[in-house]
């Protein structure tokens, strides 16, 4: 079961995007495993994506069309995530691409493919192609739950959220949705993000919000440590609403737009976490006073990733001796182990680079049995400071993928 996560169904409307889904029977015939966005000719898109050196056929083609043509449709199956196939499977995406664009009359480089599941397998296309006409037929206003399921994998629950703002006398509306389980570690995780605001935004600026909110939010999680083939985090302005059109950060527009953007970003990106593969408990790894922002991610990752802590985590054993192993052998150069505190929540673990003489281990251990719960470290060695999402792992973390292909 997800760790406090509820399933959202509320969301607002964002004028200018329409939503259909279908189910092609990819992998599983439950719920919608294609997923189709509609994107008004008013339109600015946005998108972040993996770092993975094998990037799936559709990433690499979603980035090429982003960066060349306005786009008008995206669209997204499960099931089958079209990485490691070659150059067929690169062609298996533009032949997506080519029936969404000649269905509606777009450009081949308006649609932006997405796929997210197995990798090494070609594309079911006998099953994909005639369930797009479906899908392109049954756009709506507002179906962004069904999109919110017709985009999960490995998912217990659908991720979304949804928020409105006044400015200027009218009403922004934002919505956005989420998957991801398993395969999670930035840059960026087996994640797919799409969010979108009907507010009026340049696409330079658009890009700009994007990129520095998906770094603030998805790729500061971390289920496993295991970086994705396909990740993708789109952010859409369909630019619809009532506003003065935002083309630079000195707008009054910009600080408000992009802070209700961020809780979006990180509402999504924490949903991920808090519904990972077996997960039990949501855990933020907090490195402050560091020399700077590199030394403590890396800091943060080396204790996030670390088997022997996250295991600890799932059995409620406050081992704190695993999580001072994991930051000694981060690889921070100059470490001075007398200046480190460690805290469980308040409790103060390590003080000095030993045993807090004020710990007890009925205190650590009524902390570690909470569903959330915060590992500070205090490097005491500068200004700078960082945090991660993370979760513990369990027995079923090993089932779900030891399970994953049958």
């Amino acid at each position: 079961m997800p760790v406090n996560l509820s399933v959202f169904e509320d969301f607002n409307t964002i004028d200018g995007i329409k939503i259909g889904t279908t189910n092609a029977g990819v992998k599983q015939t439950s719920r919608p495993d294609i997923v189709v966005f509609e994107l008004a000719d008013t339109a600015t898109t946005a998108g972040i994506f993996t770092e993975n050196a094998f990037c799936a056929a559709p990433v690499q083609i979603s980035k090429h069309h982003l960066a060349n043509a306005q786009t008008r449709y995206l669209i997204i199956n499960t099931g089958n995530a079209n990485a490691g196939t070659g150059a067929g499977g690169y062609e298996d995406a533009i032949e997506i691409c080519q029936a969404v664009a000649q269905a509606k009359g777009v450009a081949l480089e308006q649609v932006l493919p997405f796929s997210t599941g197995v990798i090494g397998e070609r594309l079911p296309m006998g099953k994909i192609l005639p369930a797009i006409p479906k899908a392109l037929e049954q756009t709506q206003a507002n179906i962004w739950y069904d999109a919110s399921r017709g985009i999960m994998t490995t998912d217990t629950q659908p991720k979304g959220t949804s928020t409105q703002f006044e400015f200027d006398g009218q009403t922004i509306s934002i919505s956005g949705i989420s998957k991801g389980a398993g395969m999670i570690k930035p840059n960026m995780a087996t994640m797919l993000g799409f969010i979108a605001t009907d507010a009026p935004v340049a696409k330079d600026i658009l890009q700009e919000i994007c990129s520095e909110l998906g770094n603030k939010s998805f790729n500061r999680i971390s289920i496993d440590g295991d970086t994705s083939t396909n990740d993708s985090c789109m952010l859409i302005a369909s630019g619809c609403a009532k506003v003065e059109k935002l083309v630079n950060k000195q707008q009054p527009l910009y600080a408000v737009l992009k802070a209700e953007l961020e809780k979006v970003f990180l509402y999504l990106a924490h949903a991920i976490v808090r519904d990972g593969e077996g997960a039990t408990k949501f855990v933020a790894i907090d490195v402050c006073h560091c020399e700077n922002s590199k030394e403590a991610l890396r800091i943060a990752y080396t204790v996030a990733h670390s088997p022997l802590v996250k295991t600890a985590l799932f059995a409620s054993d406050a081992n704190w001796g695993r999580i001072l192993a994991a930051v000694g052998r981060s690889g921070v150069r100059d470490m001075n182990v007398d200046a480190i505190n460690i805290y469980l929540d308040d409790v103060c673990i390590v003080e000095k680079g030993a045993r807090a003489e004020s710990y007890t281990e009925e205190a650590g251990a009524a902390v570690m049995k909470q569903s959330e719960l915060c590992v500070r470290i205090d490097m005491g060695r500068g200004e700078a400071g960082e945090t991660v999402w993370t979760t513990d792992l369990s027995h079923d973390y090993v089932s779900i993928n030891a399970d994953y292909r049958s």
